[in-house]
């Protein structure tokens, strides 16, 4: 975990996709499922995994969950349609990747690296390789994606009133080639990728402030789930409506957190509104 010194009275964590860019669509669309349907051997049903990978990483309640139990919701999604089974096609869903992610806090790659080197699993190799793919098309394919319009102005009005971290489950390497290329990392005390552990576990450091003195913006319910987990504050940036949001947060949201107006009913009434966005159960399941 980053163990944050405090420098200011507030602090505030923000996730990176999705929330402060722009890059979910383009990410899960053209890197992580076309590798996923590639190294899980889906093409003979590749129109329902593309469904299954884009409703678990973008339209449900699972939407900016880590990589690996992402991965493991897709594939069991996918084996579970009828019209897979009456394909005859063979969703491999790894135990041992579920036993992993199970027992491992810190879910990314130079854990999974050295899980393959121990076992020398053929699963985990799988997915170590698919994961790595990813990365790589993910740096090949994403740049030139620019903050979502008034990130930047919110960024410069927290300086000198909060200590401010990104809290990603992003690698960081991703994540420090991102937020230079758009010159927003010196607006951040630190960038905290998938490699300094869970969000909730980064958002511990709230602890280390007043009550209503922490805040979370994200674009996923488990951002408000790690914020509630350390009793901070949440602000969504609703999937859809990210520029409305994003100009909400600048010209009313980060004004009632300074001034102690934020929780109660204000909060409640940002809640409200996120959890319409965001279903639990696929269409395929109506």
């Amino acid at each position: 975990m980053y163990d944050l010194k405090p420098t200011q009275d507030f602090f505030i964590g923000l996730d990176s996709d999705g929330c402060i860019f722009d890059t979910m669509e383009i990410k899960q669309k053209e890197c992580f499922t076309p590798n996923t349907i590639l190294y899980w051997g889906l093409q003979g049903v590749s129109k329902y995994a593309r469904e299954a990978c884009e409703f678990v990483n973008l339209y449900s309640q699972s939407r900016g969950v880590n990589r690996f139990p992402a991965l493991v919701e897709e594939l069991e999604l996918t084996a579970n349609r009828p019209e897979v089974r009456a394909r005859g096609v063979k969703v491999c869903v790894p135990q041992v990747l579920k036993d992993w992610i199970a027992r491992e806090t810190k879910l990314g790659n130079p854990t999974l690296i050295a899980e393959v080197e121990r076992t020398g699993d053929p699963d985990l190799k799988r997915t170590l390789d698919w994961s790595l793919a990813i990365n790589k098309s993910i740096e090949e394919m994403v740049f030139g994606v620019p903050p979502f319009p008034y990130v930047r102005e919110s960024l410069q009005k927290m300086q000198g009133r909060a200590d401010v971290l990104c809290v990603s489950q992003t690698p960081n390497e991703a994540l420090i080639r991102e937020w230079k290329e758009h010159n927003i990392d010196q607006y951040v005390t630190e960038i905290c990728g998938q490699e300094f552990g869970t969000k909730k576990e980064v958002l511990e450091n709230a602890a280390k402030y007043a009550p209503n003195h922490t805040l979370m913006v994200g674009d996923a319910p488990g951002d408000y789930k790690a914020a509630k987990a350390n009793n901070a504050l949440f602000f969504p940036i609703n999937p859809g409506a990210e520029e409305k949001s994003w100009e909400r947060f600048l010209r009313e949201g980060l004004d009632r957190f300074f001034d102690g107006t934020f929780a109660g009913a204000y909060q409640q009434e940002l809640l409200d509104e996120f959890n319409g966005y965001l279903p639990t159960n696929p269409p395929w399941m109506k």
